[in-house]
């Protein structure tokens, strides 16, 4: 028996490691193009059960008469469940009309994973639009399962751009379009395990806690760069809650969040520290304006749009939704045994 060998020729090490990953990069390429048949496949069963009424022609066991008759022909072929077949049916639906259309539409379909087509047309139901906008989403981001599960339970298609703004008066037209479009109202901080009565601190704490989750909740683009970011505004030091910078719009993005209703004073204090990011960080050539977001418990759209058309920098203002709250004090919340049974014995 030959015994192995070691080659530390370096030319010979490099080979193994650009083989390994032409390797990885050749089982990519045949699972997508695998998932791409397959999806196609979907497609045309889809079309089929539509053109053919078979609904009314076999009546409600068709499905799983059909998916059985499959499995038999096809033994060991995974996919042919009943409820796989009835996902096709619904999945020419959802986009059947829409690829009349645009004919480029199939292609991107069949790019997408099984998995997250069926949670689409789950949430999607017979909306086209929100489908396709997740569609894409997934496509550009490379939305994981869990990832499209959040966005599409958190209702990012009905949240996105939503937030009050000035950007269309005090940004040029195609930014301001980019900006808005990257908005959100409300913004869903259900990443955070807050108890009831936290104050400003503790929930500023939380969201660095999270920072992950804060950046995937801000949307694409988003670079942390610092918390309570302190500015020398002539003999003041002055401090930002949260600093970020956006990639797709290449700006900075001052953030203060608020566990208050919001006031009209706010924009002046947010206003302020756009005005000197944009005097001591941003440079001249490279970085557009800076961009300023008030994140708030609540506020009067009336009130906020009126301190809005009083700023001449670019704002915005939204609230955020908390739905895990917990107790601040669990004892006593809870009945004890003897409590219990001390109410049993009164019956």
């Amino acid at each position: 028996m030959s015994k192995s060998i070691s080659i530390l020729d370096k030319d010979y090490l490099q080979w193994v490691k650009e083989l390994s990953i032409r390797y990885r990069q050749s089982q990519i390429k045949a699972a997508v193009k695998v998932n791409s048949v397959l999806i196609e496949f979907y497609w045309g069963l889809g079309s089929d059960i539509v053109s053919l009424e078979v609904d009314n022609k076999y009546g409600g066991k068709f499905y799983a008469t059909l998916s059985a008759d499959l499995r038999r022909e096809m033994p060991g072929v995974e996919g042919l469940s009943e409820s796989n077949i009835r996902y096709a049916k619904r999945f020419f639906q959802l986009y059947a009309d829409r690829s009349r259309i645009l004919p480029q539409l199939v292609e991107e379909l069949w790019n997408i994973p099984w998995g997250h087509h069926r949670y689409i047309i789950d949430k999607c139901s017979d909306n086209s639009d929100k489908a396709l906008f997740y569609v894409r989403q997934i496509l550009e981001h490379g939305w994981s399962r869990a990832m499209l599960l959040n966005f599409l339970d958190t209702d990012l298609y009905e949240r996105r751009g939503k937030a009050l703004t000035n950007f269309q008066h005090t940004m040029p037209v195609v930014t301001s379009d980019l900006a808005q479009e990257l908005t959100k109202d409300p913004y869903s901080f259900d990443f955070l395990a807050m108890r009831k009565g936290y104050n400003e601190r503790q929930l500023k704490d939380a969201l660095l806690m999270n920072i992950t989750n804060f950046l995937v909740e801000l949307g694409t683009g988003f670079a942390y760069v610092g918390r309570e970011y302190r500015l020398q505004i002539g003999q003041k030091e002055k401090f930002i809650d949260l600093l970020f910078y956006n990639l797709t719009i290449r700006c900075y993005v001052v953030v203060e969040v608020k566990i208050d209703e919001f006031d009209s004073a706010d924009i002046g204090q947010l206003g302020t520290y756009v005005t000197a990011v944009n005097h001591l960080l941003r440079k001249e050539g490279i970085d557009n304006p800076t961009i300023g977001l008030l994140i708030c418990k609540n506020k009067d759209n009336l009130l906020a749009q009126y301190a809005l058309e009083s700023s001449r920098q670019p704002i915005g203002i939204s609230e955020y939704e908390l739905s895990q709250l917990y107790p601040t004090e669990v004892e006593g919340t809870i009945p004890s045994i003897n409590e219990i049974e001390s109410k049993l014995n009164d019956r």
